[in-house]
């Protein structure tokens, strides 16, 4: 979480960062889940890619530079955060449509299915694209076929800035699953361990075969929308939202329960801005891609 959170500080320092969506107070989401993941599985996201991409453990250096649209990016530059993928670690892909994931998520747990793979597909998406019929879509056909996919909707609860009672009709979004009969629950998704513990649960199912199900994390974005959308929180709820910090609630609790202390937190804060040091240096070392490349990987 330490590292995500360094990662998009120094990222939106440079002239360069370009367009991206921050998961600043979302990284307990990102980590969380993650931390339940294996080598076996894929995690498919939305285009808030940057905290997922790191907790999915892709090089952070390889991702800067995807960013930065250098060479050096798992996709040469070229996808950025809205479409970063690196299937061989794990991460399926980022997807920029609201809800454009969903629908692909529910292919990949029918090839898991097909081929009899080991592992589960989980596919993290915003509470907006619960909007969509594409969710509906991929439940009815999750739970027609017991599709080993975990679906986690990460409610930050703001579609760019319309709040989330404005947009959708359901008191809890996870009940949007019922209808199908899929399991589903809700969790403080400020809690990276309570995370961990739902989703490990919900993976279990999946890699046993007795199907998919819907994870709802309650969580707060820290930052707007984008680095080109306004804040249009008052200030005051900004200050309340910022008090949640998990990463704040984990180093508290470590502390307190005797597992951290000040002189392992300053090495780790020292690891993290040595990584996050190497990652600018390896991003800056890379080139752009050359104009010649446009239209490579195009199909």
């Amino acid at each position: 979480m330490m590292l995500s959170r360094a990662f998009e500080a120094e990222l939106i320092k440079r002239p360069d960062h370009g367009f991206q969506l921050l998961s600043s107070g979302q990284e307990a989401v990102a980590v969380g889940l993650c931390a339940a993941l294996t080598s076996d599985d894929q995690l498919l996201c939305s285009g808030r890619a940057i905290g997922p991409a790191l907790a999915r453990g892709l090089d952070t250096g390889a991702v800067m530079a995807e960013l930065l649209g250098r060479t050096g990016g798992p996709n040469r530059g070229k996808a950025g955060r809205g479409h970063l993928a690196q299937p061989s670690a794990g991460f399926f892909g980022a997807h920029a449509v609201v809800g454009g994931n969903l629908t692909i998520a529910a292919g990949v747990a029918l090839a898991f299915q097909l081929e009899k793979r080991p592992g589960a597909v989980v596919c993290l998406f915003g509470d907006g694209a619960c909007g969509s019929g594409a969710l509906h879509e991929t439940m009815n056909i999750a739970a027609l076929w017991k599709l080993p996919l975990v679906l986690v909707c990460d409610n930050n609860q703001l579609s760019i800035s319309t709040a989330r009672h404005h947009a959708l009709a359901p008191q809890r979004l996870f009940d949007l699953a019922a209808p199908f009969g899929l399991p589903a629950a809700g969790v403080d998704g400020m809690d990276v361990l309570a995370v961990c513990e739902a989703a490990e649960a919900f993976l279990a199912r999946a890699r046993a075969g007795e199907g998919s199900s819907f994870l709802e994390c309650f969580s707060e974005r820290f930052s707007s929308h984008s680095t080109a959308t306004r804040e249009t929180r008052s200030p005051q709820v900004i200050a309340a939202i910022n008090a949640r910090c998990p990463i704040e609630r984990l180093r508290r609790q470590l502390i307190d329960d005797g597992e951290l202390d000040g002189v392992a937190l300053i090495a780790l804060e020292r690891d993290v801005q040595d990584e996050i040091n190497r990652a600018l240096l390896f991003a800056q070392s890379v080139s752009l891609p050359d104009p010649s490349e446009a239209l490579d990987d195009v199909g």
